[in-house]
């Protein structure tokens, strides 16, 4: 424990950019380590990142095609023997949100069960630091990259608060398509000690002009959040915000969302917002609410909040627009139908993966072509408090 703190107090007084270096040094003096890699999950969630340059170590491994990627997927160590060599793959991952994998390559014969807590601490502490340095560095944010984000994505990556996020009385997941080239849609959320607050977003219009609309309204909801205000008192600043810019010509659809992590109870606005489902047991139902006026479309426009309750071990997915009008070759939309029925086969998932599973039916069903718009799902797993 000792050496971890060590490393711990080395990884803080560390430039930015050597926060491998200083784990890798560490490692090969302590626990005589062959190997240090460190790889973040790239935006569309399809391979894992080399950070650095280590030698003869492949740029990019697919998540669902190496050990590294068993490793990101189950959240838990994975161990692979070479002929002179150990290897074990740990997840990287932060409140919920995982951010990749550092692999650490021991001599054969190197017993690693005394070694796992230390080396699961090291990745936290590791994990938060990367977090940290990220406001003075992009060596990690490049390193994300599989391909070229265009400008509005870039804007985008940097409004989003992560991909998943996790707690005693809830766990989340979320993820975007086109991930180099999304526009509009978009989702945020906060939790204190007692609330969940959850803003799904479905963008209007294309390129930079969306990426634009959706950060003045995610940004007036969350200043409107951080002034104290209620729910509806959030979307009715937001809808004055666009409408001061846009004066009707772009609007925005927002599902907005307060949870009360100790009863369940939801406090809801549907602004013209993304739709709702619920897997309680392996019943799949939509949950309607009363459609309001999207933000920014008229000027001064009232919400009106609307309530339900969550059970524990419930299931709530969220999808944009871009999901459910998604065509199949032969021109059928994807609809509700074929919603609920990927919502019931990807039940066992948790909901750090069940965003990715339906995006990938969803474009298997597009037949492989890319989507005509963004495609945003949310898949929210309730514990409530025990």
């Amino acid at each position: 424990m000792d050496e971890i703190t060590g490393v711990e107090q080395a990884l803080r007084r560390a430039a930015p950019h050597l926060l491998v270096s200083v784990v890798e040094d560490a490692l090969r003096k302590h626990r005589d380590a062959r190997r240090v890699e460190l790889r973040l999950a790239d935006y569309g969630l399809r391979s894992l990142q080399l950070v650095g340059g280590a030698p003869d170590a492949p740029r990019q491994v697919l998540i669902n095609d190496s050990p590294q990627g068993r490793a990101f997927n189950a959240q838990e160590p994975y161990v692979t023997q070479e002929a002179d060599s150990v290897s074990v793959h740990l997840p990287v991952t932060i409140r919920g949100d995982r951010m990749g994998v550092l692999t650490v390559g021991m001599p054969a014969g190197t017993d690693l069960v005394p070694l796992l807590p230390g080396l699961r601490h090291l990745c936290e502490a590791l994990g938060h630091e990367i977090l940290v340095a990220e406001r003075d560095t992009d060596l990690y944010v490049l390193a994300r990259r599989a391909t070229r984000l265009t400008l509005a994505a870039e804007m985008q990556w940097q409004l989003l608060p992560g991909r998943s996020c996790a707690r005693p009385e809830f766990a989340l997941g979320a993820h975007l398509e086109p991930a180099y080239a999304i526009f509009g849609d978009n989702y945020d959320w906060s939790a204190s000690a007692d609330h969940l607050t959850l803003t799904v977003t479905n963008g209007m219009g294309e390129g930079i002009e969306a990426a634009l609309l959706t950060n003045l309204a995610i940004n007036a909801l969350r200043n409107a959040r951080r002034a104290g205000l209620g729910l509806a008192d959030q979307a009715a600043l937001a809808d004055q915000a666009v409408y001061a810019q846009y004066r009707g010509s772009a609007f925005i659809s927002v599902l907005l969302l307060r949870f009360d992590l100790a009863t369940g109870e939801v406090e809801a606005v549907d602004a013209g917002s993304p739709r709702l489902w619920r897997l309680r047991g392996r019943n799949v139902e939509r949950i309607s609410l009363e459609a309001q006026l999207p933000l920014g479309m008229f000027e001064e426009s009232a919400y009106v909040p609307e309530r339900f309750t969550v059970l524990p071990g419930d299931r709530l997915l969220f999808g944009s627009d871009g999901v459910y009008d998604a065509a199949s070759p032969e021109g059928e939309s994807y609809g509700e139908r074929a919603l609920a029925r990927a919502l019931t086969a990807t039940r066992l998932l948790p909901p750090t993966q069940v965003p990715g599973a339906v995006l990938r039916e969803l474009a298997t069903y597009h037949g492989g072509t890319p989507l005509e718009d963004d495609a945003l799902v949310v898949c929210l797993d309730w514990q409530g408090r025990q």
